[in-house]
């Protein structure tokens, strides 16, 4: 499934976080990720981990805690500099609703 047709159902679907942004706003954060986490949520490289399935609580959190330096990551500590909670909520969402 394209990751725009997904980002339509997730939205759809998910009430909150994900809906308060736009879809292009998303799809921007998503295309960021997927360079390294792959367009639905799978990655191409064993290093990198798979973010389809995974569960939306412990997305956010790890998302937060690259973002403050709790977890260090340089390349995701860099990525996630700027992310707002909105996003991270989003981000979330959107990855824990790809089937994997």
């Amino acid at each position: 499934m394209k990751t725009s047709a997904l980002l339509i159902i997730v939205l759809a679907m998910t009430p909150g976080a994900a809906s308060a942004l736009d879809s292009l706003e998303l799809q921007n954060v998503i295309a960021q990720c997927a360079a390294c986490h792959g367009a639905e949520g799978i990655a191409k490289d064993v290093e990198i981990p798979n973010l389809a399935g995974q569960h939306d609580r412990y997305l956010a959190e790890q998302l937060r805690n690259f973002r403050s330096g709790k977890r260090p990551h340089k390349e995701m500590r860099y990525m996630s500099r700027h992310i707002t909670d909105e996003e991270i909520e989003a981000l979330a969402q959107y990855y824990a609703n790809i089937p994997h």
